[in-house]
């Protein structure tokens, strides 16, 4: 009986056919089988019959179902008996250990077990038993239910895709983002620059805006993009993630570390892609990331249209049918990056922003104060003890600044405010007069900023002087052509500003040299 095992229906009809009174030859020629093999039978049977530890009768073999016939027909390989198994059995966890160190191969343990034992197993059978014992000794694996539209499964492949940048010709490698809804093995990839947090939150981004809504659960890998320092019960999850899962109102639950079973559908998902996307792009080539992740959609679309083996209908189908319409809808705004950092108001009213370079206002009360700021792509935002104290368009000018006017002190903003346009309005409200003095003063050619000082000095004067006295005065440096300060001064400190500073019309004297308006007038000069 070195050949196949017969099927158990047959020997349930030799049992029957024997029972009957059937010889050898009839039943041999009645289920096509050779004599030799129904004597085996036969002979086996008698054995299990007389046996007395296994109490058994030919009509409850007969009752048996097929499996545990067979079991007792065949109750094992004898090469188990063998005195060398005994022997190699020993030494299976000592060779399970040895292969987990580095350079040891099967191979190497096998030469080793020959030195001790040369009348050992061969290459062959001491494999053959190693893998049975590495079998049984394999954990179980659960099989993970999952609820439409729950959970989104996400990760990074291991191996990246790449495209030629044009100017260069370089060969630029791209990760390739993969997320994928367990329930129904929907998937999404993106190729993206790199794993930074900024790359991975925008793939992420678009990868909910691809569903057309937002899971309840968010389930990454322990890469540093997500988790900040991985741990089997509270990991630390990167800060930015979880202002990205509170902006679409997802919890995020990390896998266990080293852990894939954890993620098996995601991994799945890469291991397919690499058939259906990059074995497919393997021979054509991309100038930039735009043309490269087309291609990839191409691709992704056709991998959720093909219909599956062992199921009636595709990952798309099964998506629209009973996921969809159970995802919460999607924020009217795409989430922004949040960065978060805390940074003193120096001396000047502003705070330095490192990464750009850039310098912000906030109140001048807080010079000294520690701020907290929290920046995106197009904001920064500035808070004190909870309360936002400042906001500001982002500005990526290096040495450049951000200033708020109503942050400054009052000197400050006086003096941010100055120009000569602010100095005529504000003499005029003062006096028309003056409004009209300040206006000539700037007339003169000469730098505006030079007669600030001087306004100030005038406008200081004003409080000071007797209102129709400083007019006066103001009114005569108008007719004198005199615009200083000095002069307005000197007035006022002499009091001559109501003095009558008009000069008599002197006649001239009588003398016969006078031509009169005729002899202007004449076209030929007449001495």
């Amino acid at each position: 009986m070195a050949g196949k095992p017969k099927p158990m229906s047959q020997i349930k009809q030799l049992l029957i056919l024997h029972r009957q009174g059937q010889g050898i030859k009839a039943i041999a020629r009645s289920l096509s089988m050779s004599r030799n093999t129904v004597k085996t039978y036969l002979f086996k049977l008698e054995k299990l019959l007389s046996d007395p530890a296994g109490d058994l009768s030919a009509d409850q073999i007969l009752g048996m179902e097929e499996p545990e016939i067979y079991h007792l027909f065949h109750p094992g390989n004898p090469s188990y008996k063998d005195t060398r198994y005994e022997h190699f059995k020993s030494l299976l966890d000592y060779f399970l250990k040895e292969l987990r160190r580095t350079g040891v191969t099967r191979a190497l343990l096998w030469e080793e077990y020959r030195q001790s034992r040369p009348d050992g197993y061969g290459y062959s059978q001491f494999c053959h038993h190693l893998d049975q014992h590495s079998s049984t000794k394999g954990k179980p694996s659960l099989r993970l239910e999952h609820a439409p539209g729950e959970k989104l499964y996400i990760d990074f492949a291991g191996k990246t895709i790449p495209y030629i940048d044009r100017e260069t010709g370089e060969l630029i490698q791209c990760q390739l983002f993969v997320a994928c809804l367990p329930f129904s093995d929907y998937s999404f990839a993106m190729a993206v620059p790199s794993q930074t947090l900024e790359d991975f939150l925008y793939a992420l981004a678009c990868c909910l805006e691809f569903l057309g809504g937002v899971t309840q659960i968010l389930v990454p890998d322990n890469f540093k993009a997500a988790v900040v320092k991985a741990d089997r019960y509270e990991p630390d999850l990167n800060r930015a993630l979880e202002d990205f899962a509170s902006h679409y109102g997802m919890a995020v639950v990390p896998t266990r570390a080293a852990k894939p079973k954890d993620k098996a559908r995601v991994e799945n998902q890469v291991k397919i892609l690499y058939s259906r996307v990059y074995a497919k792009l393997r021979n054509r080539q991309f100038f930039d990331l735009y043309s490269l992740n087309e291609a990839i959609r191409i691709q992704l679309r056709a991998h959720n249209q093909t219909r599956m083996k062992q199921k009636g209908y595709c990952r798309e189908e099964q998506f629209l049918a009973s996921e969809k319409p159970l995802l919460n809808p999607l924020p009217t705004e795409r989430f922004e990056l949040r960065h978060h950092t805390e940074l003193t108001l120096s001396q000047n009213n502003h705070v330095y922003l490192a990464r750009d370079k850039h310098y912000y206002s906030a109140p001048h009360t807080l010079i000294g104060k520690k701020l907290k700021v929290i920046y995106t792509r197009s904001m920064v935002q500035l808070y004190y003890q909870g309360k936002k104290v400042a906001a500001h368009v982002r500005n990526f000018k290096a040495g450049g600044y951000s200033t708020v006017r109503d942050h400054l002190c009052s000197q400050h903003q006086h003096y941010r405010d100055r120009s000569p346009d602010y100095y005529r309005n504000l003499a005029a409200k003062k006096s028309p007069v003056l409004g009209q003095y300040v206006s000539k003063l700037f007339e003169q050619n000469r730098y505006p900023e030079q007669l600030y000082k001087t306004c100030d000095g005038l406008l200081s004067l004003f409080r000071k002087a007797d209102l129709g006295t400083f007019e006066k005065a103001c009114q005569l440096g108008i007719d004198h052509g005199e615009y200083s300060y000095r002069f307005i001064k000197n007035v006022l400190a002499n009091h001559t500003a109501h003095e009558d500073h008009s000069e008599p019309e002197k006649p001239l004297p009588p003398h016969r040299n006078v031509r009169g308006k005729e002899y202007y007038q004449q076209q030929k000069l007449q001495f």
